[in-house]
């Protein structure tokens, strides 16, 4: 019998601009609520809800304060709790997004973490010295512009950060921050949340030794700066599917829970993340169909490829 996520359509809600209930003119969880007929008319089966945590708001909730609490700008725990509830009781299901890349540099983890370089957070987050002549560690770039090191005049050490100098990122080869938000997962999970979408998932793990992004000979200047370094050691390292599978016997511990990763990778090296023997991600975001001509032969071909590279049983999406 298929899983209720393999026959499923999974419907993307950004609350800020859903449904507005208490005239802020911000969308929120009780707007949503109100607007479950709705949703159960367009037949589908499960939403998964964009950023809601406490947040700051300097990336729409992408950088994450508060990994247990809901951000005033859509309601309170309880306004969730009625919303999961009702939810179920209208048949459908719940995936919330999940950001364990980074989080906010006003999280209380990271405001303890660069306080003094002798924090017992320190390591929780990815510090260096400056180059030998000064400036950043290494060449590695933002994916929103400029180099991805900030110097904290503090500490004087220079902090990593994938995307905003206010994003960051965790040290993901750090045990206690792994059970840290292994145990997030599950303060939602027992909730009675019906799985994550987990953000950038392919960039959890970073080279050990900080070696340089080498250039991308196809670079076109009107591609976005970043695209400049082919990003050989910021994503996609080996170590990232022993988290993943980490992360898959959490969701384990539950009953029919799913776990979807977003991860922008060409097919061949997509289908690691379903994991050896199935243990990885349930279903890795396949983003191929975006860049895909719009004619059928072509959208053919492409579903061929994908289906045929899966591993056994490996579900597409």
């Amino acid at each position: 019998m298929a899983r209720w996520w393999q026959t499923g359509i999974i419907y993307q809600i950004y609350p800020r601009s859903f449904q507005d209930a208490d005239g802020d003119g911000v969308g929120d969880l009780r707007g949503i609520t109100q607007r479950l007929p709705y949703l159960v008319e367009l037949g589908v089966d499960a939403i998964w809800m964009s950023p809601i945590f406490t947040s700051p708001m300097a990336d729409f909730g992408y950088d994450v304060a508060d990994y247990t609490d809901i951000d005033p700008l859509f309601g309170k725990l309880a306004d969730f709790d009625a919303l999961l509830e009702a939810t179920h009781g209208q048949g459908l299901k719940v995936i919330l997004d999940l950001v364990p890349n980074h989080t906010s540099d006003r999280h209380a983890w990271f405001v303890e973490s660069r306080s003094a370089r002798t924090s017992h957070k320190r390591d929780w987050y990815i510090w260096r010295d400056p180059a030998p002549g000064g400036g950043p560690p290494n060449n590695w770039l933002s994916a929103f512009g400029g180099s991805a090191w900030t110097y904290d005049e503090t500490t004087r050490q220079y902090y990593y950060h994938a995307f905003l100098s206010q994003q960051p990122d965790l040290n993901w080869r750090n045990p206690e921050v792994r059970a840290a938000i292994y145990d997030v997962m599950r303060f939602w999970l027992r909730r009675g949340v019906d799985g994550f979408r987990v953000d950038v998932v392919w960039h959890l793990i970073k080279d050990e030794a900080f070696r340089d992004n080498p250039p991308n000979p196809a670079f076109h200047p009107d591609e976005p700066p970043h695209h400049a370094l082919v990003p050989l050691y910021t994503t996609d390292r080996p170590e990232v599917h022993v988290v993943i599978s980490e992360m898959r016997r959490v969701i384990d511990e539950f009953s029919d829970r799913l776990l979807i990763g977003e991860i922008y990778l060409p097919l061949e090296r997509l289908i690691a993340y379903y994991g050896r023997d199935l243990t990885g991600l349930h279903l890795p975001f396949n983003f191929s169909l975006l860049s895909t001509a719009w004619h059928p032969q072509s959208i053919a071909k492409l579903v061929e490829e994908y289906e045929a590279a899966l591993p056994s049983d490996g579900w597409p999406n």
